[in-house]
């Protein structure tokens, strides 16, 4: 049997947006566009925002079923309109990071790295997502599921592409 490894893995996930790079950072940065996009499919609940360093955004997502799950971003840095650094966990409904009952072996803390390019009128993005002071199981278990990783991403990035029609029509 071989050991597993330590060392991080990480999904990323680059996309050209057909926008001005100020216009898709505001679809990251605007709570009333990023519960339109953040959790396709399900009813994301804005329920604390601060965007700055050391600042949360605090959300639900509510599921068609009713079932519904809490989460957080911890902003560690923030340099409009280029880089947003932030802490990503699922909470209790009080904040406090929990694991969650559907993968427990899934890390308590992503740290999530954004960064946005301009390119003429278009804007390139890239979405870097690694397991944070995580235990080997929890790296393993991230891992395990990098490839799968693209889907929701990507289904928020097709609205983000609507929002983004709609802020330019």
């Amino acid at each position: 049997m071989t050991e597993p490894t330590t060392e991080l893995p990480q999904f990323v996930l680059d996309r050209a947006f057909e926008a001005p790079v100020d216009l898709v950072w505001r679809a990251w940065t605007d709570p009333e566009l990023l519960h339109r996009w953040y959790g396709p499919g399900v009813d994301t609940r804005v329920h604390h925002y601060d965007l700055r360093e050391g600042g949360e955004f605090r959300y639900e997502m509510v599921m068609k079923n009713g079932f519904s799950m809490h989460g957080k971003f911890i902003y560690e840095a923030i340099e409009a309109p280029s880089l947003l650094r932030f802490q990503n966990m699922m909470t209790d409904e009080a904040g406090n990071a929990m694991r969650s009952p559907r993968a427990p072996d899934w890390p308590l803390v992503l740290m999530t790295t954004v960064t946005f390019a301009a390119d003429g009128d278009r804007t390139n993005l890239r979405l870097v997502w690694q397991p944070h002071e995580a235990e080997p199981f929890e790296i393993e278990g991230f891992r395990a599921k990098v490839d799968g990783m693209g889907g929701g991403w990507g289904a928020g990035f097709r609205i983000i592409d609507e929002i983004l029609a709609e802020l330019q029509s």
